[in-house]
């Protein structure tokens, strides 16, 4: 898409350096798709609260369901959505289901995106 820009405008030779080392550097789209799907994810309320749960270590859906005080279809249904996504992993130990974030980083970079905002 180009946008006509008039000459008063226009930017000078260190500004369209400058914009095209921007351009370069921007991710692709499917990327940015990618990007905006994860962060998607991070806009559910249940969602950030599991992720705050499992910054304190691993935690079985057992614990997980009583603590938000939430239904477990509801429950497995954001822990499947995270996982898909990449953010927690899990493991089986006979019946039960544990879940813990695939990068302690989660945490505190959720932490701090709710400081921010």
């Amino acid at each position: 898409m180009n946008y006509q820009i008039s000459d008063e405008s226009k930017p000078d030779k260190t500004q369209n350096e400058r914009i095209k080392k921007i351009r370069e550097s921007l991710p692709d789209k499917e990327q940015s798709e990618i990007y905006a799907n994860k962060l998607k994810a991070l806009s559910d309320p249940t969602r950030l609260e599991i992720l705050y749960l499992l910054s304190d270590g691993e935690m079985c859906v057992c614990r997980i369901t009583p603590t938000l005080d939430k239904p477990q279809s509801s429950v497995s249904r954001h822990l499947n959505i995270l996982k898909n996504l990449g953010f927690i992993k899990s493991r089986k130990e006979g019946v039960r289901v544990y879940y813990k974030l695939t990068n302690p980083k989660i945490a505190n970079l959720v932490k701090e995106l709710i400081k921010l905002i």
